[in-house]
């Protein structure tokens, strides 16, 4: 608990720091004034409430949710490294969302549509393609090798990459330019009221299930044959909540693309808070990758201001050195 009240605190002071923070800086008593409705109408209310604010909610609900699926991917294939960017996830969902970012532009799609619908379900169909694909690969031969899991993601993730590039050199229009890159990139920067509401219905909803899930998450800890002695049916729970995972990420990266390395880092961190139960750890992880995410999209936004920084490239710049010293641990054979 006291954990969680800490969290929470620095959640809620990161979110203070991203509204106040900016091209435009806003004393942060005046933040406090504007979000509790005493403050009048001015400029300093509207780039609050309209500009900052959702893209703080977005950046904290996107963190989280990249977070706890990080931590469950962990534990249904037994590998510290399990990332939804490493194992393609990110990249399949990438595709699918600009397969409908150009199709729907060929076709002529409303762009209300497209982004309510259409975005949201290529992304997750192309989630949980590239998931299966990477799960047989590493599956090869009828035995399940954790560190095949990582090679047959990355080489998957790449392939994914390409084709991306592919389906935008080969588009008809040139206009589709920066929403691809948006989707490759990582970015918060498109954030508004209107688009919140299906990417924070999913995170509590799935976060509330994976919770509910926790003791067979434990169980899988012990091993594949630990767990069925146990009395779960391994096989079948993993497919199950291989599919809830594809449909957070599906739906996560609809919104911000492809931001990596956070469901790697943060499960590590939480872990030395709280242990590997997951029905402590899920929480604390969900609060620990908003912050992250929080304050990693304000780095963006003011370490180059006023350029705007992708917030996936300042993520991977610390995750990629976060991987090589996790991979460095396990070649060494000390527990990750």
């Amino acid at each position: 608990m006291a954990v969680l009240t800490v969290l929470t605190a620095a959640l809620v002071a990161a979110t203070i720091a991203g509204l106040a923070l900016g091209s435009v800086r806003i004393p942060p008593s005046q933040v406090v004034e504007i979000l509790s409705g005493r403050a009048e109408p001015s400029p300093f209310r509207t780039i609050v409430l309209d500009v900052r604010l959702p893209r703080v909610i977005l950046g904290a609900t996107v963190g989280a949710g990249l977070a706890v699926i990080g931590t469950v991917l962990q534990a249904l294939v037994r590998n510290p490294l399990a990332d939804p960017f490493l194992l393609g996830v990110s990249s399949g969902a990438s595709v699918g969302a600009v397969c409908a970012i150009v199709l729907g532009g060929v076709f002529g799609l409303g762009a209300a549509l497209s982004t309510a619908v259409t975005i949201p379900a290529a992304s997750f169909a192309g989630a949980l393609l590239s998931l299966v694909l990477v799960y047989a690969l590493a599956r090869g031969g009828g035995s399940f090798a954790t560190g095949r899991l990582i090679l047959a993601g990355v080489a998957v993730s790449y392939i994914l990459t390409a084709l991306t590039s592919l389906i935008l050199v080969t588009a008809d229009s040139a206009d589709h330019l920066k929403e691809v890159l948006y989707w490759t990139l990582g970015g918060l920067g498109s954030a508004r009221w209107d688009m919140l509401a299906l990417p924070c219905v999913t995170l509590v909803l799935g976060t509330a299930l994976l919770v509910s899930m926790a003791r067979p998450l434990d169980l899988l800890l012990a091993g594949e044959e630990g767990a069925t002695v146990l009395g779960l049916h391994a096989a079948r729970f993993r497919a199950g909540v291989f599919v809830l995972a594809s449909l957070l990420t599906g739906v996560l990266v609809a919104y911000s693309g492809a931001i990596g390395f956070v469901g790697l880092m943060v499960p590590h961190a939480a872990r030395m808070l709280v242990g590997a139960a997951h029905r402590a750890l899920l929480p604390v992880v969900a609060l620990t990758g908003a912050v992250f995410l929080v304050v990693a999209d304000l780095a963006a936004r003011t370490v180059a201001a006023p350029q705007d920084i992708p917030v996936g490239v300042l993520t991977a710049l610390t995750g990629g050195p976060f991987f090589l010293w996790l991979l460095r641990r396990r070649t060494e054979g000390v527990p990750a």
